[in-house]
């Protein structure tokens, strides 16, 4: 179980990664909140708000991974036109799907 949770998440930053959110394993009410998009709910609105951050990204990597039960805590960097960002982003995977994504990361650069 540990590392097909483990490939839902590389399955969403992937998707961010190669530009393609249809790839991202979503559940249709997935819960996501973060210091920008604040808390909302839907694979519709998660990928309505990230798509506006595709064309600024140019890679990810992942740091690390931490699973327990149905979570997984990761450790990533996104580069782009805001420089370099770490985000630590909590995921609970149901089913081989993200129905929770809740990020951590200093907005600052990406606000001003």
């Amino acid at each position: 179980m540990k590392e097909e949770n483990i490939k839902a998440v590389e399955g969403y930053l992937n998707a961010l990664k190669t530009k393609d959110l249809s790839l991202a394993p979503f559940a249709d009410d997935i819960y996501f909140e973060d210091p920008i998009a604040g808390k909302n709910r839907g694979a519709e609105n998660f990928r309505a708000f990230l798509s506006g951050f595709l064309p600024a990204i140019t890679d990810v990597r992942v740091v690390r991974h931490v699973s327990e039960g149905d979570y997984v805590t990761t450790h990533f960097e996104v580069d782009g036109v805001f420089g370099m960002i770490p985000i630590m982003e909590m995921f609970k995977v149901e089913d081989g799907r993200i129905t929770e994504a809740i990020g951590y990361f200093d907005p600052r650069p990406i606000i001003g």
